[in-house]
């Protein structure tokens, strides 16, 4: 696993003092709120210290010491933002999507290969799982009666089939 973790990409610059609009990877604004630190790159080279962060509308605004200007901030733009993964203690029971994305989906009880986790998408009620085998592309909810084991060490996502999720059914 990757000692890094995306926590969302800088989307342009807000006014004329560096500060930056951001689209979060994260949850809830409050897990940006509670680092101190975040990285330019995925690994860790170029620690940027928070200064601060604030909800605007469905983006973050942050600023980052050093960027005081706008001309410094424009090149960050499109610029992908990391934190440590030991800053970002998870729930028992939860995983981090990036560590989803590539997992192999495999039956529980037949051990069949339904393909590889693509996306995680998420509409509401539960997580969505994008699942592609060549062409073809399920999606899965992230609903206990459907996962029944996550198994990121293995990159494997263990699933009881319900009616109606393949096309065979």
């Amino acid at each position: 696993m990757n000692e890094f973790l995306e926590v969302g990409r800088v989307v342009n610059l807000h006014g004329i003092r560096g500060e930056l609009k951001m689209e979060p990877w994260c949850d809830d604004v409050s897990f940006l709120q509670a680092l101190q630190t975040l990285f330019l790159d995925a690994k860790g080279t170029q620690p940027a210290h928070l200064v601060s962060v604030r909800p605007h509308k469905n983006h973050v605004l942050l600023k980052l010491e050093g960027v005081d200007t706008a001309d410094a901030a424009e090149k960050l733009k499109n610029r992908v933002l990391y934190c440590r993964r030991a800053d970002a203690p998870l729930d028992e029971g939860s995983v981090f999507v990036q560590d989803l994305i590539g997992c192999r989906v495999v039956d529980a009880d037949s051990g069949a290969d339904y393909g590889e986790i693509t996306d995680v998408l998420n509409h509401g009620s539960c997580d969505i799982y994008e699942v592609k085998n060549g062409k073809t592309v399920h999606l899965l909810p992230a609903i206990d009666d459907v996962v029944v084991c996550k198994d990121i060490e293995n990159r494997v996502v263990q699933i009881r089939r319900m009616k109606g999720l393949f096309d065979e059914d």
